[in-house]
């Protein structure tokens, strides 16, 4: 069996596989944005073909192409309202290509030099341009935020009980405690139980009327906890937030977390892109004061998933949480002053993830992309202006483009806002959802993608405007 192919098999396979995606990539906007979910269709094409004999492989690329177009919702659409989920941008596509045929093993310094040192300048560059002193840069590149968020309840572990990373938690004689606000990730929460401090060393910290952390009442519960026999440790700021967009008042954070001795991390999974906007980087005021930032890459810079990074200011922290020794890796680098990425993170194996950046970058620069965070900014003003004006009423309060919005005559209707995104869906013109706000179950409508412009807006307005009379009018019989 070769599994190479022949040359002349390849290159029909990749203008197979070409023809295929670029008519995907180029029509995307003429699908409907979201599928219907009838799993024995799904399973029936699924297992069209039994798995003993192979089939041709342009048969095999048409066959799961056919697949993603019926049976997915379509994120790179540009009616697409939802998760941090954008359409990926053509360099990174190209580069998972690269990395694939390349498949660098990144574990060791030494077996991928010009891979890790593209890594290694892009942690100093994001640092650089989020605060931190460039000569203590110190991160790595991650699966995502949920991995980078781990990472820095490790580290904050690793610092404050210099016992945890032989003994574990039985080296602990305090009861840990961390901090974060209700708009929090939940891959904060869940980082305390992988860990093994548990889910009760969780504080949560109340917010404000712009679902913001409180600072004083995080001051409030450190105090208190500390007279109750706990070790707060870590604090963790968000900068903007999966729901609501809002971004916490770090700078006021930070002023805490100094005077009381705690590790400052700030999950700027999604909002760390705002530092190349100029006119809104202010945002994140503070955030050099942090510890450690968590920084997704596959999130508003548009590159495929998954691109996470842990950054820190901290330059020995990542050694001292993850350093091992193994005998059998490589040791041709071992008198250079290199770190092997296998002894600085969670990860051991891995691919070469920052280069769907660093292609991306070299194509259109930092300051394309500021271009385009200051349009989806703008398209973001758009949107809320045009749903004010139709009647609707936000619910959070951001500049980042995110709009949690309902009808106020209908807030407190059950199931109001789930029924008119259900007619969303259903109509599989748009993609948005629902996200429950200081009580109230709202719409919310996200601007992911590069490539929604003002006539997507519009369109945007009209549908939710059309499939609330609907509602309205179902309600009213």
């Amino acid at each position: 069996m070769n599994f190479d192919l022949s040359s002349a098999e390849r290159r029909e396979t990749w203008r197979a596989l070409l023809q295929n995606l670029e008519d995907y990539y180029a029509n995307t906007a003429a699908l409907p944005v979201s599928p219907n979910l009838d799993r024995d269709r799904i399973i029936d094409l699924v297992e069209r073909y039994g798995l003993d004999e192979g089939i041709p492989p342009a048969d095999a690329i048409a066959h799961v192409v056919e697949g993603l177009t019926k049976y997915a919702v379509h994120t790179p659409h540009p009616m697409y309202y939802g998760l941090f989920n954008p359409r990926a941008a053509f360099p990174g596509i190209l580069a998972d290509a690269i990395t694939a045929t390349f498949n660098p093993q990144m574990a060791a310094w030494s077996h991928n030099p010009f891979a890790n040192e593209v890594e290694s300048f892009l942690v100093r560059e994001l640092g650089q341009k989020l605060g931190f002193p460039k000569e203590t840069i110190d991160g790595v590149f991650a699966s995502g935020g949920a991995e980078a968020n781990l990472t820095a309840v490790l580290c904050a572990l690793n610092r404050h009980f210099p016992e945890y990373a032989n003994k574990g938690l039985a080296g602990i004689p305090e009861k840990p405690a961390m901090y974060c606000s209700a708009e929090s990730h939940h891959s904060v929460v869940r980082a305390a139980r992988v860990c093994g401090l548990g889910l009760d060393a969780v504080r949560p910290v109340p917010v404000d009327g712009k679902q913001r952390l409180r600072p004083d009442a995080l001051a409030a519960m450190i105090e208190a906890d500390r007279a109750g026999g706990l070790h707060p440790f870590l604090a963790v700021a968000t900068a903007g937030a999966t729901g609501t967009g809002a971004i916490d008042p770090i700078p006021e954070i930070a002023d805490i977390t100094e005077a009381q001795g705690l590790w400052l991390h700030t999950d700027a999974a999604y909002g760390g892109a705002l530092i190349l906007d100029e006119g809104k980087k202010h945002l994140l005021r503070g955030i050099e004061r942090s510890h450690s930032i968590t920084f997704d890459a596959h999130k508003w810079l548009s590159v495929p998933m998954g691109a996470g990074l842990f950054l820190t200011r901290e330059p020995d922290i990542l050694s001292r949480s993850f350093r091992i020794t193994a005998e059998y890796m490589p040791k041709e680098a071992q008198a250079m002053a290199v770190t092997d990425p296998f002894t600085n993170s969670i990860q051991w194996s891995r691919r070469f993830t920052g280069l769907k950046l660093y292609l991306s970058v070299l194509f259109f620069g930092w300051e394309g992309y500021g271009q385009v965070i200051r349009h989806q900014n703008r398209m973001g003003d758009l949107l809320k202006e045009g749903l004010r004006k139709s009647g609707w009423k936000m619910y959070n309060d951001t500049e980042l483009p995110i709009a949690c919005f309902t009808d106020p005559d209908y807030e407190q209707a059950p199931g109001f806002a789930r029924a008119v995104c259900d007619q969303v869906l259903r109509s599989g013109k748009a993609w948005i959802s629902v996200y429950p706000v200081g009580g109230v179950e709202t719409l919310r409508a996200c601007i992911t993608n590069y490539a929604t412009g003002e006539k997507e807006i519009r369109a945007l307005v009209e549908l939710v405007d059309v499939c609330r009379g609907e509602v309205v009018e179902k309600l009213t019989l």
